[in-house]
């Protein structure tokens, strides 16, 4: 195993993979990513799933012989099962790490319900319902109208991954909606020990945007600023979490043994080609936080990587700079984070729309009329 990736756990960080796929979970992939790559947890979005399916035979004798013809209906089906499949691969780790650490698999309710409050309430609880394990996350996008969602379902005992964060404000929001689901969950008598959520807050599409930008005003200062955004903007967002969960209101939850709403950094692949390819890795170190890589970034740590040490907890000064001088060249980034904020709603939506026909052609292909 490298010991970039196994030096991030000490230091407070802990690798999740960000994929998921009926192969990796009949062939050991998985179990070998945790015994060999310090993986210990998963996420899943539309897109993983969709690539999973296409030009797969994994799922053919499930699609067969499922008994939905809705093709929504029959992809849930199937992710239902990968995701339990998961859930019981990762068990281990979660009983060793308890409600506030790892082991944990996401499931993303439909992204056509991203701006539907009461739809993700009722999809939230009828997954959770299904799946039906301890070591499970919900995922529901930090948007307007999941915020309520979000509090709602932490009040029911179901923990939730929250998605789709780009703006330090929007992530603050979501960790107040989670305190003020586990207050009243515990004034409902339940046990918030058992209860736990991740704000998963979203990277390099940030650096994406902001580079645009700065190439477009293409002055000598704005160009040394491309690459610095999105770092900036995380730091920031772990301050402001280590400012939130401390003080009287969150202690009298701990001391209920309520967990941590761990950020977790998520887009975390350079798309640029010219930046490093760690470089959301190495600099996003901390207690307290998550990295969810794809197979690229986990294979570059392994081959390459370097953890010069707990990288979170240095440079905000340097991350409130880079804000500054942004703001100086007329770059809001409240707007650019929900210009983000848009797209990714969108590219879900997109993305679930395509899953669904390829579960739609595959079904007509398995079961012809």
């Amino acid at each position: 195993m490298s010991n970039a990736l196994e030096s991030l756990f000490p230091l407070g960080t802990s690798v999740w993979y960000d994929n998921i796929s009926r192969e990796l979970l009949t062939n050991g992939g998985l179990e070998a990513l945790v015994r060999e790559r310090a993986v210990r947890g998963v996420t899943s979005n539309p897109t993983i799933f969709d690539k999973a399916l296409s030009g797969s035979e994994h799922y053919d004798d499930q699609i067969r012989t499922s008994a939905a013809d809705d093709p929504e209906a029959i992809f849930f089906e199937l992710a239902i099962s990968d995701i339990q499949s998961a859930c019981d691969v990762l068990r281990p780790v979660h009983k060793a790490g308890g409600s506030c650490g790892d082991g944990y698999v996401s499931m993303e309710v439909s992204p056509r319900l991203a701006r539907d409050t009461t739809a993700t309430i009722r999809q939230a609880a009828e997954l959770h319902g299904r799946i039906g394990r301890p070591n499970l996350y919900i995922k529901i996008p930090g948007t307007v109208e999941g915020l309520p969602a979000i509090e709602e379902s932490i009040a029911s005992g179901i923990s939730v991954n929250v998605t789709l964060l780009f703006a330090v404000e929007r992530h603050m929001d979501a960790a107040e909606a989670y305190v003020a689901g586990l207050e009243r969950a515990l004034d409902e008598g339940r046990d918030i020990g058992a209860i736990s959520s991740v704000a998963s807050f979203f990277v390099s599409r940030v650096d994406t945007l902001v580079d645009r930008l700065l190439e477009e005003i293409g002055t000598e200062q704005a160009l040394s600023l491309r690459g610095k955004a999105a770092v900036a903007n995380a730091k920031l967002a772990f301050d402001a979490f280590r400012r939130k969960f401390r003080g009287e209101r969150w202690a009298a939850l701990a001391a209920r043994g309520a967990n941590l709403q761990r950020p977790l950094w998520a887009s975390t692949s350079t798309k640029n080609p010219d930046y490093e390819d760690t470089l959301y890795v190495k600099n996003l170190v901390g207690p307290h936080t998550v990295n969810t890589m794809p197979q690229v970034t986990i294979d570059a740590m392994a081959d390459h990587g370097e953890v010069p040490g707990p990288t979170l907890t240095q440079g905000l000064d340097e991350a409130k700079q880079v804000m500054d001088d942004l703001a100086s060249l007329g770059i809001d980034m409240r707007a650019v984070c929900d210009q983000l904020e848009q797209e990714g709603v969108k590219a879900f939506a997109d993305s679930w729309e395509q899953l669904l026909t390829t579960v739609a052609e595959r079904r007509r292909t398995l079961v012809p009329a």
